[in-house]
């Protein structure tokens, strides 16, 4: 079998492509030495072979992951597929070719390094999505609910199930600017969309009172004698501070001025917000 050196092969992004890519390398009988998604640029010294999305080969390589290998070592590749590690591709094709070999038993070869850094990425992916379930923090436009989050994995299918059963009765958007990505909820519906950039409307003077609010909350809440700075960023990591209101020191509402913006309506000194953050990605039923 060829050593891949030369190899690469570059696909559409999607996990059926890459299902597709693992087709490839045993119909080729090759291993590449690089999967490149659409996001990497092509280098001047290789020339990749693109390989095609295709339903059927996608499915065969999926399917036969439980059959062959186990139900657990299909999880760990769907999961795999989410997380930020490098060159995550050619770690979930090497994973998949030590598991048709060795069967079920691959998930407990912990000393292998790529056993070993697939699960280290997705328990990052895991953990990552599990502070993002507390550390969400939305914003009141309209009807909406916007939150805006910068997370290193894309957590937004693993937060979807928690966000849309919490929140059932709500129409809200929770923004990767990390992946550009957008989960929409409305019409009790739930569909992930690519949005490039968001720009939303100002806040009104019941956003810029719940802010203040919640950040006096935060404060009265503390006990003097307790605050452990230390402990407080182990348990909750200062880059997840920039979107939390209560530890944004630069958060909109603190220079927030009730004025004519184009984006609102004045009434009674009150400014309402009448823009539908939505009204762009609507969700057919």
């Amino acid at each position: 079998m060829p050593d891949g050196t030369d190899i690469v092969y570059a696909y559409d992004g999607s996990f059926e492509g890459l299902m597709c890519c693992v087709f490839a390398s045993y119909e080729f009988k090759e291993i590449p030495s690089l999967i490149r998604p659409p996001s990497d640029q092509q280098t001047l010294f290789d020339t990749a072979k693109w390989i095609e999305t295709d339903e059927h080969k996608a499915d065969r390589v999926y399917n036969s992951i439980p059959m062959k290998i186990s139900s657990l070592a299909q999880d760990l590749v769907k999961l795999g597929f989410l997380t930020c590690v490098p060159n995550k591709e050619l770690l979930i094709l090497h994973f998949l070719r030590l598991g048709f070999k060795h069967g079920g038993k691959v998930m407990t070869m912990l000393t292998d390094d790529i056993v070993c850094s697939l699960q280290k990425a997705v328990q990052h992916l895991t953990s990552e999505s599990h502070k993002f379930k507390g550390f969400v923090r939305f914003s009141v436009y309209g009807e909406v609910l916007v939150a805006v989050i910068e997370p290193k994995n894309y957590v937004l299918p693993l937060l979807s199930p928690h966000f849309c059963d919490r929140y059932r009765s709500e129409r809200f958007m929770i923004y990767d600017k990390t992946h550009r990505m957008a989960l929409i909820y409305q019409s009790k519906k739930a569909e992930l969309i690519s949005v490039d950039e968001l720009t939303l409307p100002e806040i009104d003077s019941a956003e810029v009172e719940y802010r203040r609010l919640w950040k006096q909350f935060f404060k009265t809440i503390a006990i003097e004698d307790r605050i452990n700075p230390r402990c407080q960023r182990t348990l909750m990591p200062k880059r997840y501070w920039g979107q939390m209101t209560e530890l944004n020191e630069k958060d909109a509402f603190a220079r927030w001025q009730v004025a004519e913006t184009g984006t609102g309506t004045r009434l009674s000194g009150t400014e309402v917000c009448t823009r539908d953050p939505l009204s762009t990605y609507r969700i057919s039923k």
